[in-house]
């Protein structure tokens, strides 16, 4: 294939993209509508109008309505919301509790979920001592090098912890990277419900981490409170600790943990 040909298809396949994209717009419009109404609506021949919706229904994203030849939303859209509504859950009802765990710590809170092999950090709140912090917010961080990732290994099933753990490469000199021993501190961590972290992901950077679970006891998300380590001494964290624990918790019961 020529270059232009290449650069023809692959306009053509983001043309087709947009498309699809404003039919489900228009859907969410109307609630619904007929192939020749979408294909006014989008200045296209009724055929293409058919295509892009038979692509689509294909995909569970639009359906048609029995008896009435139009179609409307599908519930395969409603599968794609719900991957990320729980994350919009957590952040949602964290927030508060961050800043006041910010507020009360004097450092930054952070706030980070499992993604593939590595932890997502979903939302950070600086605490009033926390000058110049690092912004984390959607950035994938080791799980074996962070209080954060810990916890979040610490409550897997056996199987999936042996296919999240892939290589443990050092960051630090502090870094774990045997598997014997951070199995053994995963064990620790969940006999103490809590993890820590000092000089493991950069030098000079120290971290606790605390469990938040959803209605079914599941850890979902993991809360930490993280510093400078010549600030956020062994002794500091001792006396954060009940604070990030708190909050944690009463995260874990707004999202329906231990209720009745």
């Amino acid at each position: 294939m020529s270059n232009a040909a290449a650069e023809t298809g692959s306009g053509g396949s983001v043309q087709s993209v947009d498309r699809a994209l404003t039919v489900l717009e228009i859907l969410a419009r109307s609630g619904e509508s007929g192939v020749t109404e979408i294909a006014a609506d989008l200045g296209v021949h009724k055929s293409t109008a058919f295509r892009l919706v038979a692509t689509l229904e294909q995909h569970g994203l639009v359906e048609q309505v029995e008896g009435r030849g139009k179609y409307r939303l599908g519930v395969g859209l409603l599968r794609l919301a719900g991957a990320t509504s729980a994350r919009l859950d957590v952040v949602q009802e964290a927030r508060p509790l961050c800043k006041q765990l910010a507020a009360g710590s004097g450092e930054t809170v952070n706030l980070a979920t499992l993604s593939g092999g590595s932890a997502l950090y979903l939302d950070q709140v600086a605490g009033p001592s926390a000058l110049g912090s690092h912004n984390w917010v959607g950035q994938h961080i080791p799980l074996h090098a962070t209080s954060n990732g810990k916890v979040l290994l610490a409550w897997l099933d056996e199987s999936v912890l042996k296919e999240v753990l892939g290589r443990l490469p050092a960051y630090t000199d502090r870094t774990v990277t045997a598997r014997a021993a951070l199995r053994k501190e995963l064990q620790q961590v969940q006999q103490q419900g809590w993890a820590a972290a000092v000089d493991e992901l950069e030098v000079g950077l120290a971290a606790v981490a605390a469990p938040v679970r959803n209605a079914h006891g599941d850890v979902i998300a993991s809360m930490s409170i993280s510093g400078p380590t010549f600030r956020l001494t062994v002794a500091r964290q001792a006396e954060v600790l009940p604070l990030l624990l708190e909050a944690a918790e009463e995260l874990s019961h707004r999202l329906g943990w231990g209720r009745r």
